[in-house]
This record gives structure tokens, C-alpha cells and sequence, in this order.
């Protein structure tokens, strides 16, 4: 472990896949993967990155704390809105480049700025139903975004 990051360092193959050191892998930005989860229905709520300041500031809080691409900050889920993301566990895959985070979230549960509970709401559709519009898989959204974020655009759109 570095005096900054509660992290070790990579050593062997073995250390990192088998292993009790946290020795993250963060890719040529200096980002790595999160999916983050509901914590009681298991359903995918959200995917963002996260670079060390972050994993180590999650780690420290027991707050969802990601890398803002977008922005280049540290981004606070729920600094805003209120919906803070309280992980009840984090996992780190395999080869120690992805993380999971199963969580709890304060207010209505939503996750996604956009007003509904999770970032994945519309179903592509495949196969004969290919090239056909999206559908939505939820219906109402939990939150208006608005009344939250006022009318300032959205920096992570187009």
C-alpha cells in the first residue's frame, strides 16, 4: 500500500488473481469500470468509471464516489440530487480492472439524472425486431430532473 491510495502494488499474476491485496488495474486514462447495482433486487442501476481518487474516496466514505469523464472531477453521486449511493458491498473482478458496487440509495431509489430509477431504461430491440424503436422498461419516472437540476444542460450529453 502508497501513502496516498489504500492500494498495493501489482506484482505477479498471482497476487492479483489470487490474492487478498487490493492491487487495482486502471487503464491508459487512469480509469477503470463500475456497474453499480441495487442492493435488494439485484437490478443494473448505473455504469461509470472511476480512477484511484475515487475508488480510494469510496473505499474511505461508504459513498458511491465516481470519475466524471465529462467534466474531469470527482463526481459525488447524489451531491446534488440527494440520492446518494450508500454501497453495502464492493467487489473487484478477476484481474482487478472493474469494480461492482451493490447499493443502497437515499430518497426515491432513482439513479439516472434523466428522472428514472435506473441508467438502463429502454431495451434494444434484436433479432426480428431489429431496427425497430427503443422501448422503454420503465414507464414513469421516479424523479423530475428539473426540479432537481433546474434547466442547466447535461455536460455527459452529446
Amino acid at each position: 500500500m502508497s501513502e496516498t491510495t489504500p492500494f498495493s502494488a501489482r506484482q505477479s499474476v498471482q497476487q492479483v488473481e489470487e490474492g487478498s491485496e487490493l492491487a487495482p488495474k486502471f487503464d491508459e486514462h487512469g480509469l477503470m469500470p463500475v456497474v453499480t447495482t441495487d442492493l435488494a433486487t439485484g437490478e443494473v442501476l448505473m455504469h461509470a468509471h472511476m480512477n484511484a481518487e475515487a475508488l480510494a474516496e469510496t473505499i474511505r466514505t461508504g459513498e458511491a464516489v465516481y470519475w466524471s469523464r465529462s467534466r474531469k472531477v470527482l463526481w459525488r453521486k447524489g451531491a446534488t440530487s440527494g440520492l446518494v449511493q450508500k454501497f453495502r458491498e464492493l467487489r473487484i473482478d478477476d484481474d482487478q480492472d472493474a469494480v461492482w458496487l451493490r447499493v443502497e440509495v437515499a430518497g426515491s431509489g432513482a439513479s439516472c439524472h434523466v428522472g428514472y430509477r435506473s441508467c438502463f431504461y429502454r431495451v434494444v430491440p434484436t433479432g426480428a425486431a431489429a431496427g425497430q424503436p427503443l422501448q422503454f422498461a420503465e414507464s414513469e419516472k421516479t424523479f423530475d430532473p428539473k426540479a432537481v437540476y433546474g434547466d442547466a444542460p447535461n455536460p455527459t450529453r452529446l
